[in-house]
């Protein structure tokens, strides 16, 4: 039996690359859910959506509402039996230019998720944060350490489960590197924040399954990150527009030049459990800890233990090649 079969479905961001994915696997699941709730704050993106996806023929709903706006939230999540909180703001240089507008979805808005979700009981919470949350330098990064520290913190109380999903750069996604270089390869320049510049990459897919396996297999208080392998800035270029001149422009504001899945002070915390690596709670700030979780569920500690895991140090490389087949395969969001 499905996780999800008869249950009533609610996707903040619901409209977004990762919402719109998600909504479409669920749908054609053997076992689909009872219901799902869209909400967003785009009507233009809804309607799109739901031409596509009409509620006369597909169990689904769409709700307009902010996550800024806790009385809207609590409403619409009445009645729900699991949440997927997708909502943000992400782009790095919009947050760093306007930091306060960051602090108010992704933190606030993420505080308004949890008080929701125990208001209405809501089983089971599952919310997505990004390897930027790891050691962060600029406001998005620190805005989604702060929602993973608020989900951690709220696991403790209640019965509603709490967990995250840390993402690593989602392949051809908008805002992603891919689009951009698509849209200028005709001008046959290209611009390269910095030559030494690499990321962790995963796909569409791999990131409905990260989340799938965070509602089936989360304990709560947990953060859930994908083994993931890492390319070269210029490799994405080079597979894109091989003939094309990567211009050097030198790195955005609060750009790192490599990302971390996760940092030398979370690596004791941290374990591998079939296809991810799970952040447990420290000592004494979760229901239970790395031994507790080791002991039931045979996952192993990282080794080495004391290390950040760099994309810039990864045993996992995606060659020009691996990117240009990606490059074939998977759908690109401009």
């Amino acid at each position: 039996m499905s996780l999800l079969q008869s249950k009533h479905v609610l996707i903040t961001g619901g409209t977004g690359s990762f919402g719109r994915a998600f909504t479409e696997y669920l749908l054609i699941q053997p076992q689909p859910p009872a219901s799902i709730t869209i909400y967003s704050r785009d009507e233009q993106k809804q309607h799109a959506m739901a031409l596509d996806l009409p509620p006369a023929r597909y169990p689904i709903s769409y709700s307009l509402g902010d996550v800024r706006d806790l009385e809207r939230l609590t409403n619409v999540s009445a009645g729900m039996d699991v949440l997927v909180h997708a909502a943000a703001m992400k782009h790095v240089p919009a947050s760093e230019a306007n930091p306060i507008e960051c602090v108010r979805t992704n933190i606030l808005g993420s505080h308004n998720i949890i008080l929701a979700a125990k208001c209405n009981r809501i089983a089971r919470v599952v919310a997505l944060s990004t390897d930027k949350a790891a050691l962060p330098v600029n406001a998005y990064g620190a805005s989604k350490l702060l929602l993973e520290r608020l989900f951690l913190q709220a696991d403790t109380l209640g019965e509603t489960r709490f967990t995250v999903v840390r993402y690593a750069n989602v392949f051809g996604t908008k805002g992603s590197v891919v689009p951009l270089f698509l849209k200028r390869r005709e001008s046959g320049v290209l611009p390269i924040t910095d030559p030494a510049m690499t990321r962790f990459s995963i796909t569409l897919a791999d990131a409905i399954d990260l989340v799938r396996y965070a509602l089936e297999e989360g304990w709560g208080g947990d953060v859930i990150l994908p083994v993931a392998p890492s390319y070269r800035v210029v490799d994405v270029a080079t597979a894109i527009a091989p003939d094309a001149q990567q211009q050097v422009i030198g790195a955005r504001p609060g750009e790192k030049i490599h990302e971390l899945l996760f940092s030398a002070h979370e690596a004791p915390h941290t374990l591998c459990r079939d296809r991810y690596y799970v952040i447990t709670p420290g000592t004494g700030c979760g229901r239970y800890g790395s031994a507790d979780y080791a002991a039931a569920t045979g996952a192993t500690p990282v080794q080495p233990a004391d290390r950040d895991h760099s994309s810039a140090d990864n045993q996992h490389w995606l060659s020009v090649s691996d990117l240009q087949a990606l490059l074939e395969r998977e759908p690109i969001h401009f």
